[in-house]
């Protein structure tokens, strides 16, 4: 079972979707990869205030389990966006037990950025690894044109054995970190 890292909700535990539909973010990548966003914020120290005014927002989010990680640290406007009806309603029954601020949007990740843009500092996506890197790159350069604050940041989580994809040229400052299978890739809005 998954578990809330740190924040105002250290501990917590988190109900996960049944099957293998989904494929929740580990304990161990979630606590580094808010290790290093805190790092590149310049706001280490109390993980309950660490994303304090930050929007945040989570695509393909399975179980909430980042969202939740994120409101835990503060963040001001969180939204998980989850296609799957069943796992978003266990991302509901999360943000109900945590008593979090987070907003479900039960749609597929294509429909709601077609939407209207509203701007988030951060900005996670974790697609399915058999999701192709084109469409990976597409979701991104929609982000990055519409959705993304200035100075603001994109994480995608990728398989370690093959998620390349192409970054817009917009998202200048690019790096990543590898967790055995998993591969998380950051950039910062930004021309390169």
């Amino acid at each position: 079972m998954s578990r809330i890292i740190a924040g105002s909700r250290k501990g917590h535990r988190l109900h996960t979707p049944a099957g293998d539909a989904t494929r929740p973010t580990s304990d161990r990548v979630r606590e580094a990869a808010f290790g290093v966003l805190a790092s590149e914020l310049g706001r280490v120290g109390d993980p309950a205030v660490m994303l304090s005014g930050q929007g945040f927002l989570d695509l393909y989010a399975g179980s909430g389990a980042v969202a939740l990680e994120a409101a835990s640290r503060g963040a001001a406007s969180v939204v998980a966006v989850e296609s799957d009806r069943r796992a978003a309603e266990v991302i509901r029954r999360n943000v109900a037990d945590t008593r979090l601020g987070v907003r479900v949007v039960n749609t597929s990740v294509e429909r709601y950025l077609a939407g209207a843009p509203s701007e988030f500092a951060l900005c996670w996506l974790d697609p399915p690894y058999t999701v192709p890197g084109t469409t990976v790159a597409g979701v991104v350069e929609r982000l990055a044109d519409h959705w993304l604050t200035t100075g603001g940041i994109v994480v995608v989580e990728r398989s370690s054995r093959g998620g390349e994809f192409e970054w817009p040229a917009r998202l200048g400052d690019r790096w990543h970190r590898r967790y055995g299978e998993t591969t998380l890739y950051f950039a910062m809005e930004g021309e390169a």
